[in-house]
């Protein structure tokens, strides 16, 4: 290496020890002017010797050009939701959950304060930062690597060669979401409404440049598989500290109940003294190998726990109730609110949860009303302000029949909620529909709710497997016959646009997203793959006697007795019945993708890069490189073995290649390679 060279790999070294001293310490050693000074003698050695440029560069945290779509990221540890609690006697019953578990007296636990920002999964490889990705569902998430990679805050290089993955929190500082707000309104723009709202959307541009113009923050809170590295997890976190990564300062390590409940009590003024927003505490056990023997339910960690703040209030005026039918056919009264701002949003509806509430609260139209969050995100009527009637306030009668299909509603035996028990009923049918069609659910593109109420109100959809009957002449007859049934506003190209999406989800729907979509009680995300993957297929799940279903079922890690009678349950009506086998009579009989075990595949242990136009979406082309055990990754390095190169290519990627020694193929040999042809 030429002496000119090992100068330019010295100062991109030192520029990044500034940025951490900068932005992650908050100990700047140099001024201003010598850090831009610094900064300007590495880009000009760029702008000589562009074949010098490395990835770590601070001129290299901007995307030159915005991309078009984010490509999915799927992790093998997915990204657990939390349990939450909102009062003290919850918070001991969480701590007595714990000792029980542990067999022990009391836990150490690691609290700190819950940001209200957008959570991410990052990923270093020998000390380089090479992926950043969403939370999304917590197993798929978005690759958001551009993006993160203009956060100054954030290490481009570690201060040691590992290869890690970690966790954190994006968001916006008070001070900076206030500056920008003032900055909008003076341009005429619209302002935002919170700071968490702000950092969502400005992680969901597609122009890193654009996001490099936000005052983003990130803190992390978790190192993954962090028992490999150290024995507690205050202990990973002093040692990412030490990595030059940022984490937060505000983590303290209590034993027991009455420790406990004393630290999260001393936060309900304290919380307001933090530089950015935050809805609550996270408490977690310390110990990796504790948390090893509590393991996890299908949905959170058994060892971890969020403790929500009060919400914050508003009063509002109630103008009036509607009622609201769901998929399942609960019937739920809805207040209809006076706009107010709460948590910065705007709230002109609230929950009123069922009609024992209303009863309770005694709550009447024209009523002043408290209303808060609950949870920070569902708002709902919690209080009615009885000294403010003026006595003119009628009261809210108890519907007896469906608002949607007229028939009788009833309460089942130990349920508090009023039901419409007609399966027929056409607003449980389209809402059904529409959950079946979600992203989440067979993701099929176009039926969403104002498609999915008319199909069902024209009488072209009564179930899921009508869905699968659906073609272009009775999407768009062509006719003029007063007997032929049209979609409003169906043009001929969004019915093939339709069409085209069912048919992808008969051919690509897996099992669990069809679990999923069936909207069966108590099989949500985690639960769903879990059995799917148990069955493999639905024939599999159909055909297997009652009884070894639920013993299967109940035998899942995280899954348990009540969600393996819901499903065992809901596959003995004679109802559901008829729909699987109509479904499957229409080529609806997914499989679920075994995993791949660690280390197979054609691209097992390989790094591929894609660029360039290609015939297949991104996203499609990276499931199936990490399908095939492979890595895929955004940019092209000396640790790249793969770049599939498209059309339109640009020249830096192909020259790296060139260079690194780095294998170039196109889209036709790496399909024949995922095959085993190649």
């Amino acid at each position: 290496m030429s002496d000119s060279r090992a100068r330019y790999l010295r100062l991109v070294e030192e520029l990044g020890q500034h940025d951490r001293r900068y932005y992650v310490e908050m100990a700047p050693v140099v001024s201003d002017a010598a850090y831009d000074e610094l900064y300007r003698t590495v880009k000009d050695i760029e702008a000589a010797h562009p074949d010098w440029i490395v990835a770590e560069s601070p001129t290299q945290r901007v995307a030159p050009a915005p991309v078009s779509e984010f490509p999915k990221v799927v992790r093998d540890q997915p990204m657990l939701s939390l349990d939450n609690t909102y009062n003290r006697e919850e918070l001991s019953a969480f701590c007595d959950r714990v000792a029980r578990g542990l067999d022990a007296p009391a836990a150490a636990f690691a609290v700190e304060p819950k940001i209200d920002g957008i959570s991410v999964e990052l990923s270093y490889r020998d000390g380089r930062f090479t992926l950043g990705a969403t939370r999304g569902d917590g197993r798929v998430g978005e690759n958001i690597t551009a993006n993160l990679r203009t956060l100054r805050s954030l290490p481009l290089l570690l201060s040691e060669a590992v290869t890690i993955t970690v966790r954190g929190e994006v968001f916006m500082l008070k001070g900076d979401f206030g500056a920008m707000n003032a900055e909008r309104a003076a341009a005429g723009e619209e302002i935002w409404k919170n700071p968490r709202n702000a950092t969502g959307g400005s992680l969901k541009l597609l122009d890193a440049r654009e996001c490099a113009r936000r005052p983003l923050q990130v803190l992390l809170y978790e190192l993954v598989d962090g028992e490999r590295f150290r024995a507690r997890h205050s202990e990973s976190l002093k040692w990412l500290r030490t990595l030059g990564l940022p984490v937060s300062p505000d983590v303290t390590i209590v034993t027991g109940t009455d420790a406990l409940t004393g630290l999260v009590e001393s936060w309900a003024e304290k919380r307001h003294s933090l530089p950015y927003e935050a809805d609550g505490l996270v408490i977690k056990v310390d110990d990796f190998a504790e948390r090893r023997v509590l393991g996890a339910t299908a949905k959170f960690p058994r060892w971890a726990i969020a403790y929500k703040f009060p919400a914050l209030r508003a009063e509002t005026r109630l103008r009036g109730i509607e009622v609201n039918v769901g998929r399942t056919g609960a019937v739920t009264p809805v207040a209809m609110l006076d706009p107010v701002e709460l948590s910065g949003t705007t709230v002109r509806r609230a929950s009123l949860f069922n009609w024992d509430e209303v009863r309770r609260l005694d709550v009447r139209v024209g009523d002043l009303v408290v209303v808060e969050k609950a949870g920070e995100i569902i708002p709902q009527v919690i209080e009615v302000i009885v000294k403010a009637r003026t006595g003119t306030e009628p009261p809210i009668e108890e519907p007896t029949a469906c608002p949607s299909c007229a028939s009788p509603l009833v309460r089942r035996s130990g349920e508090v909620v009023l039901r419409c028990q007609n399966r027929s009923c056409p607003e449980q049918r389209w809402k059904a529909i529409q959950f079946f069609c979600a992203r989440g659910a067979l993701n099929i593109e176009g039926i969403g709710e104002v498609l999915a109420e008319e199909l069902v109100r024209k009488g072209l959809v009564t179930d899921p497997a009508d869905i699968f009957d659906l073609t272009m002449e009775r999407l768009t007859p062509e006719d003029d016959d007063a007997g032929a049934v049209r979609v409003e506003r169906m043009a001929r190209k969004s019915a093939e646009n339709l069409i085209a999406a069912i048919a992808r989800a008969r051919e690509q729907a897996t099992l669990s997203r069809l679990l999923i979509g069936l909207g069966i009680p108590h099989v949500g995300v985690v639960a769903a793959r879990a059995i799917a993957t148990r069955f493999g297929t639905l024939d599999a799940l159909c055909d297997a006697s009652a009884a070894a279903r639920r013993e299967n079922i109940a035998a899942i890690d995280g899954v348990g007795p009540v969600i393996a009678d819901a499903l065992t349950s809901y596959l003995s009506d004679e109802t559901n019945v008829r729909l699987l086998g109509r479904l499957r009579e229409r080529g609806v009989s997914p499989k679920e993708p075994a995993p791949r075990a660690a280390g197979a595949g054609p691209l097992a242990g390989k790094r591929v890069c894609v660029t360039g136009k290609l015939s297949h979406p991104r996203s499609e082309i990276q499931r199936e490189i990490e399908e095939a055990g492979g890595q895929f990754v955004t940019s092209v390095g000396k640790n790249t073995d793969i770049l599939v190169a498209g059309a339109d290519v640009g020249k830096s990627k192909l020259d790296s290649a060139r260079k690194l020694g780095t294998r170039v193929m196109d889209e036709d040999t790496l399909a024949r390679l995922l095959s085993g042809d190649e």
